[in-house]
């Protein structure tokens, strides 16, 4: 249990949009806050794709936390998974590698954000990663670099490979749009000398969903030219297909008449659909309050849990007025929060219901193409894409990150090259080696107080040892021929 100095404790679970902020905001608050979450970086989400197909290096998306918040005195930062929220209690418990940490709060506020949803199919995973994390970003590269290099292979053998070269992308959502549309670039016009065996240039880049229209949110008319840009490049779209199946090999699909067929593919990405974090549950379960279908809890106007005023629900984990998930409900929500519990220890009158200012929606499509919704302003083409690369670089954290990805951006826009290309067998496989242990990366490390248990006897081993390596050395046994 950490200790308390007498100051307002304020525990913030997630480095996402919603904890940074929040954190941040707080910087000239007289509290201390703890960031508690499950990685060791701020991640800028709207931009993995990029690090999936090989634009941007995992650094340029995901800074440190602790070098962000380094020069903020009332902040520190606690690796581990939540694992429990004790609202009675006020305390929050979290876990890594099996060793447990419980923080007490006088304030929460949980942004731990949303997880791909398979909608029941889990199992799917296995085969199809989603979009959500530097590993998924990581393990789609070694995917989606690995079907060329074995495409490649079986080109030389003789073999059919035309399910190798078949890139299936589940969702018409923006990431799935923006990966479809960076999987055509890639193969057509950045990969297209690289190898001798097959031409790149005949990939299929297919983009699935069970939805009649690219883009929703975006709007009918600019679903339709989205559509209509995703086709010029390439790109195969296949709207009111619904996935069944997901295996090694390919995807079983139903269509909207009823008919089912498959599509062979070994690159498969999935990008439809997000589950609330479930810490949404555990709060339910402890409050009453309801939960929606995707797991998101229902909130008061200010933000915070039914009954308990000194917990804050931000981002992607609250079911509020229709809400969209995306950054900026979190980050404006962040900013509400922090002012909220700045005011309560100033005395001040409370604010006014939390107002989300729609700041607009972007996609981009490919090198000049883009979408944006802007209020009543609707836009496509090259304006949108210039629009769209200036939002995402001033919303990067830090300085060297803006300089870095827009350096990226040059070398992939200007030149079709592409700086992150390594790819390693680690990064497809390890997540499903961890999940074949019972207990995760837990099992390959000492349980606590394991390890003491078991360095006697190791200590007991290497004295033997050197005490041998002395004999052999003064009686000149070394290099001395031996009969058997």
């Amino acid at each position: 249990m950490a200790i308390n100095n007498g100051k307002h404790q304020v525990v913030v679970i997630g480095s996402g949009f919603g904890g940074l902020f929040g954190t941040k905001a707080l910087k000239r608050s007289d509290l201390e806050v703890t960031m508690v979450a499950k990685t060791t970086h701020h991640l800028f989400q709207p931009l993995l794709y990029q690090v999936a197909t090989g634009i941007l290096s995992q650094g340029e998306i995901a800074p440190p936390t602790r070098e962000v918040l380094a020069k903020q005195k009332n902040a520190q930062v606690l690796l581990g998974t939540v694992t429990d929220i004790d609202l009675e209690a006020r305390t929050v418990t979290h876990h890594v590698l099996g060793r447990q940490t419980v923080s007490h709060y006088d304030s929460l506020i949980v942004a731990a954000g949303a997880s791909q949803s398979y909608f029941g199919n889990d199992h799917f995973a296995e085969f199809a990663p989603g979009m959500k994390s530097i590993d998924d970003a990581l393990e789609l590269r070694g995917r989606i670099f690995g079907a060329f290099e074995m495409a490649e292979n079986a080109a030389r053998r003789g073999e059919p490979y035309d399910h190798l070269l078949t890139f299936v992308v589940v969702g018409a959502g923006p990431t799935g749009v923006e990966m479809a549309g960076q999987i055509a670039e890639l193969a057509h016009k950045t990969l297209k000398r690289d190898f001798r065996s097959i031409d790149t240039k005949q990939a299929r880049i297919i983009l699935l969903d069970a939805a009649p229209q690219v883009l929703p949110p975006f709007g009918a008319k600019l679903g339709a030219k989205a559509k209509a840009e995703l086709e010029k490049i390439g790109v195969e779209v296949q709207l009111g297909a619904m996935v069944t199946g997901v295996d090694e090999r390919g995807l079983d699909l139903k269509d909207k008449d009823g008919t089912t067929r498959r599509i062979d593919s070994v690159a498969k990405i999935w990008a439809a659909g997000v589950q609330a974090n479930p810490l949404g549950k555990t709060l339910s379960e402890q409050s009453g309050a309801p939960l929606d279908r995707a797991g998101r809890i229902s909130v008061n106007p200010d933000l915070t849990l039914p009954g308990h005023p000194e917990v804050f629900v931000l981002g992607d984990m609250i079911s509020l007025d229709n809400l969209p998930g995306v950054a900026q409900v979190a980050i404006q929500g962040a900013k509400y929060a922090a002012k909220e519990i700045d005011n309560r220890l100033k005395d001040k009158a409370p604010q006014k219901p939390f107002s989300y200012f729609d700041k607009g929606s972007m996609a981009i499509i490919s090198k000049f193409r883009a979408v944006a919704s802007v209020g009543k302003l609707k836009l496509n083409g090259s304006i949108a894409w210039l629009m769209w690369l200036g939002v995402h670089l001033i919303y990067l954290t830090g300085f060297k990150n803006r300089v870095g990805a827009l350096l990226s951006w040059a070398i992939t826009f200007i030149g079709n090259d592409r700086s992150e290309r390594t790819v390693t067998e680690q990064q497809i496989f390890a997540r499903q080696a961890l999940e074949r242990l019972g207990k995760g990366a837990r099992d390959l490390v000492s349980e606590p107080g394991e390890f003491d248990a078991r360095l006697e006897n190791r200590r007991a081993e290497l004295e033997a040892r050197a005490a041998e390596e002395a004999r052999l050395t003064d009686e000149g046994q070394r290099g001395v021929h031996h009969e058997v």
